[in-house]
C-alpha cells in the first residue's frame, strides 16, 4: 500500500497477527496500521508497546484528529488522513523512540574520544617513555567496531534461543522491557579482553590476570542469569553469590602476592596517594580492601543496571578514568581499560534507549570484577572510588533504604522509606524524571569524576 491511496476505507485493510506475536516493537505498528478495526485486547496490548502514549500525545499537539480507543475503526481514519500520514506517523515514532538514546550515545563517544585522543597526545609526559601512536585510542575503537558489529549477530541469536529477560523489580512502566534478549555480557565482555591481549602480544602478566578473574566473575553472573531464566527465580541468593565473589577474589588474591609485578615500586601492597600522604604501606589490610572493591564494584554495577545505557555508559567512563590513572604505573593495563571502554560503548549501540539487549549479570559483574583487578594491580584504589562514584552512590541507596525500612520497623513498629524505591535512579524515575534524562545525568556526573580520578592518579603516580 503506498501514500497515493488517500481513499483508503476500512474495507482495503486485512486482519493481522496479533501484537504480541511481533518479534520486534517497532514492527508492531505494521500490524496496527493494517487493522480493520482496534479491539480492547489490542487496545491493551498496544500499552507495553508506548505507542499509545505516542499517538495520544500527537493528539493533543494537533498533529492526529483522532485517538486510540477501543472500538476505533483505524481503516476509516487513516483513509480520511491519506495513508501517508500512517507513514509519517511510523516514522516519527521510530525517531521518537531513538533520538534520546543516540543523544546520549553521541555524547559520551564524542567526550571518550576526545579523553583517549588527549592522553595520547601527552602520554610521553605522563609515563615519561615513548608510546606507540594511538596507544589508547586504537584499542577503544577496535572493541568499539568489534561489538557494534558482533551485537547485530547475537542480539537475534539470544533472541532466538529464547535467553529473555524478566522484569522483576522497578517501577510498572518497565514491564514492557519484559522479553528483551539479556546476558549481553557473553560477546561484548570477551571481545573487550582479547582486544587488549592482542594489542599487549599476550605477554603482560597483569592483563593476563585482570582478564582471568574478569571472566570469573562473569562465570558467576552467567550462572545467576542462567538460574534466573531456568527456574523461574531470582538464580543465586544474595549470599551465595557473595560468597562466590570472595573465594574469586581469594584466589585472585593468591596469584597477586606470587605473580611478578611489574611497578615502579620496590614493594608490592602499596597504595599511591597524592601529596604529602605519598606511598601507603597497607601490609595485611591490602587483601581485605581489595576484597571489598571486588564484593562493592561487582554489586555496584548490578545496582547500577536498572536503565537502558546506564550501567553501560557509567562503566565506559570509570574505565577511561581508571586507564588514565594507571598508565604511569603499568601502561599494559590503561590499553585493557581501553579496550573494556571500548566494548562497554559499542554494547551502547543496542543497550541504548530504547535497548534491544541487556547485559545482564553476566556483563554487569564482570565489569565489576575488571574495575576493581586494575586497581588491586596497580594500587589505584582512590581514583577507582571516584571514577566509580555513581556505582557507589547507587549501593549506598540501596544500604540506607533497607537499613532506614528496618530501623524504623524495629523501633515505631511500621517500616519507612527514604526513598520511592531504591536504588537511587528508580526513585529518580518515580519522581517524573524521564529514563534518558537520569542517564545524561549520570553521564555528566561521571565525566566529571573521570577528570578527577584521572588527575588525581597521576598526580599520586
Amino acid at each position: 500500500m503506498r501514500s497515493h491511496n488517500s481513499t483508503l476505507i476500512s474495507k482495503t485493510f486485512h486482519p493481522s497477527p496479533p501484537i504480541s506475536r511481533f518479534r520486534y516493537r517497532s514492527s508492531a505498528l505494521c500490524a496496527l496500521l493494517a487493522r480493520v478495526s482496534l479491539d480492547s485486547g489490542t487496545f491493551n496490548g498496544l500499552k507495553s508497546y508506548a505507542y499509545l502514549k505516542v499517538i495520544n500525545h500527537l493528539h493533543k499537539r494537533g498533529l492526529l484528529n483522532f485517538v486510540l480507543m477501543p472500538g476505533l475503526v483505524l481503516g476509516q481514519e487513516l483513509g480520511d488522513m491519506g495513508f501517508c500520514c500512517g507513514t509519517r506517523l511510523f516514522m516519527l515514532m521510530l525517531w521518537m523512540r531513538s533520538i534520546y538514546g543516540i543523544l546520549n550515545n553521541f555524547g559520551i563517544l564524542a567526550f571518550l574520544i576526545a579523553m583517549f585522543s588527549l592522553v595520547d597526545w601527552c602520554a610521553w609526559r605522563i609515563v615519561r617513555l615513548p608510546l606507540p601512536p594511538f596507544y589508547l585510542i586504537r584499542p577503544f575503537a577496535i572493541s568499539i567496531a568489534m561489538v557494534c558489529f558482533v551485537g547485530y549477530i547475537c542480539v537475534p541469536l539470544l533472541r532466538s534461543l529464547k535467553l529473555l529477560s524478566i522484569i522483576r523489580n522497578g517501577p510498572a512502566r518497565h514491564s514492557y522491557k519484559s522479553g528483551t534478549p539479556t546476558m549481553g555480557g557473553l560477546y561484548f565482555i570477551p571481545i573487550g579482553i582479547i582486544v587488549a591481549e592482542v594489542i599487549v602480544g599476550f605477554s603482560s602478566i597483569e592483563v593476563s590476570g585482570a582478564a582471568a578473574v574478569t571472566l570469573v566473575f562473569a562465570a558467576i553472573g552467567l550462572v545467576d542469569d542462567l538460574l534466573s531464566l531456568k527456574n523461574n527465580n531470582n538464580g543465586l541468593s544474595a549470599k551465595m553469590r557473595i560468597l562466590l565473589e570472595i573465594a574469586a577474589t581469594t584466589c585472585f588474591l593468591c596469584w597477586l602476592y606470587t605473580a611478578d609485578i611489574s611497578s615502579p615500586y620496590s614493594m608490592k601492597m602499596l597504595v599511591p596517594m597524592p601529596a604529602p600522604l605519598g606511598l601507603l604501606c597497607l601490609g595485611n589490610f591490602y587483601p581485605f580492601l581489595t576484597a571489598f572493591c571486588f564484593v562493592s564494584m561487582a554489586n555496584g554495577v548490578n545496582f547500577t543496571d536498572g536503565l537502558d545505557g546506564l550501567a553501560g555508559g557509567t562503566a565506559a567512563l570509570a574505565f577511561t578514568g581508571m586507564s588514565i590513572a594507571v598508565l604511569p604505573i603499568c601502561a599494559d593495563l590503561a590499553v585493557f581499560g581501553a579496550s573494556m571502554a571500548g566494548a562497554c560503548v559499542g554494547f551502547l549501540f543496542h543497550n541504548r534507549y530504547k535497548a534491544s539487549i541487556f547485559m545482564g549479570n553476566t556483563g554487569a559483574l564482570a565489569l565489576g570484577g575488571a574495575l576493581a583487578a586494575m586497581a588491586a594491580c596497580t594500587g589505584m584504589f582512590f581514583p577507582l572510588f571516584i571514577s566509580s562514584g555513581i556505582f557507589f552512590l547507587e549501593v549506598l541507596s540501596v544500604i540506607m533504604q533497607v537499613s532506614f525500612f528496618k530501623t524504623s520497623k524495629h523501633w515505631r513498629g511500621t517500616g519507612y522509606r527514604l526513598f520511592r524505591m531504591a536504588p537511587l535512579h528508580h526513585h529518580l524515575e518515580l519522581c517524573g524524571i524521564k529514563e534518558p534524562i537520569i542517564v545524561a545525568g549520570a553521564y555528566v556526573i561521571s565525566a566529571v569524576l573521570v577528570f578527577l580520578a584521572g588527575y588525581i592518579g597521576l598526580i599520586s603516580a
